[in-house]
């Protein structure tokens, strides 16, 4: 199929995740994507791994997030390599990075210089807090980006102190929103031939990501968050019954639901908490009262009662139950790529479907500066 993207050329200076996981998505959509990256060692991500876990020399976390693309190498401080990837910016759609502010200055590739360069280039920027502010040169990384905008307080019990999420939350909420930019500048473009400014920054994108609670915030008397203190509450806003239970083999999850309703289903005497305010300010001890009584009963036995109801709740699965559903088998949603040396690697494909087709690619992460020469020779790089 043709994808919405084919012919597109993205140039990826980004590194380490946020920048990274656009590039990815816009690989996905059909973009050739061409990282420019240091001779030998490639980029620093290459060595950020979790698990420890490496695959071809690389870390697995950097196969994660760069398939599918292509892999160019420069010295951006060598004359002869700079002039290079100056002849491919002439060429290009999009180029992307994530250094600090200031950087790009110094290699003379800043918005203006490739502008100069490249009149309808759409220029793309990620930074961890903008690049203005007391925090502009601050390290951008996805911890510091949590501790830093107040979503360490929505998790857990309320004297469980800050909690970070087990995801790097803000870079992958930060690529999408770069993708969002970059084909919001492609349209502009296209209108004006004229180049595009996108700048996305971590801070800015998990601040958006809590945009609901802190709407709430600044408009309930700027009160903190007020976790629960049942270990499965599921939100610090919201009421009864919104949470994880335990029952009598396993776990049950509760979601939004009119709570006699759900009493009822459960024989659970709710009476007291006639007014939906209560189920706010009695939010602890309305739990506690369907807790004691969930915990009589299998979840299967539960959710052969509750889901007739149409009452919102499900079983809780672990990855190896989840990846081995018959529903997650139906998405078709793993695909394996092809190592350099022809091992496969399994991972997941683009969640987007175009005109009913799902979008998979066969091509694993590059090898630092694997296809430099094919790419001098198509972009005439190193002619006169």
């Amino acid at each position: 199929m043709v994808k919405p993207l084919d012919g597109l050329v993205v140039l990826e200076f980004s590194q380490f995740m946020a920048g990274p996981t656009a590039g990815l998505r816009l690989a996905d959509l059909g973009a050739r994507v061409i990282k420019i990256e240091r001779p030998v060692k490639g980029e620093a991500g290459r060595q950020i791994a979790i698990r420890n876990i490496f695959v071809d020399g690389s870390s697995l976390v950097f196969h994660t997030i760069n398939r599918n693309k292509e892999s160019y190498a420069a010295d951006l401080k060598d004359p002869e390599d700079l002039e290079r990837v100056k002849k491919l910016i002439a060429q290009a759609d999009v180029m992307t990075h994530n250094f600090r502010p200031g950087v790009m200055e110094k290699i003379g590739l800043d918005y203006q210089a490739v502008q100069a360069i490249n009149p309808s280039i759409i220029y793309g920027v990620v930074t961890g807090y903008g690049s203005e502010g007391p925090w502009a040169t601050r390290p951008g990384q996805d911890l510091l980006i949590q501790s830093l905008s107040g979503l360490t307080y929505l998790t857990d019990t309320h004297d469980a102190g800050p909690v970070p999420f087990g995801l790097a939350v803000a870079d992958i909420m930060c690529g999408a929103h770069f993708v969002q930019g970059i084909l919001a500048a492609l349209i502009k473009r296209n209108k004006t031939k004229k180049s595009v400014l996108v700048e996305v920054s971590l801070l800015e994108s998990v601040l958006d990501l809590q945009f609901e609670v802190i709407t709430t915030h600044l408009n309930d008397g700027r009160k903190l968050p007020q976790r629960s203190k049942n270990k499965g509450a599921g939100h610090a806003y919201l009421s009864a019954p919104y949470g994880i239970y335990r029952t009598a083999d396993a776990y049950l999850v509760l979601a939004m639901g009119n709570l006699h309703k759900i009493g009822q289903a459960l024989d659970v005497d709710l009476s007291d908490y006639a007014s939906r305010e209560s189920w706010f300010e009695q939010r602890d001890e309305i739990m506690d009262k369907l807790a004691l009584k969930l915990e009589t009963k299998t979840t299967a036995e539960w959710l052969a009662i509750l889901e007739p109801l149409d009452i919102w709740c499900s079983e809780i699965l672990t990855y190896a139950q989840s990846l081995h559903h018959d529903a997650f088998e139906a998405m078709g949603v793993k695909q394996n790529v092809i190592l350099p040396d022809g091992q496969e690697l399994s991972t997941t494909r683009c969640p987007i479907r175009i005109d009913h087709n799902r979008l998979f690619s066969p091509v694993a992460a590059p090898r630092p500066g694997q296809q430099t020469e094919i790419i001098n020779q198509q972009f005439n790089l190193t002619g006169a």
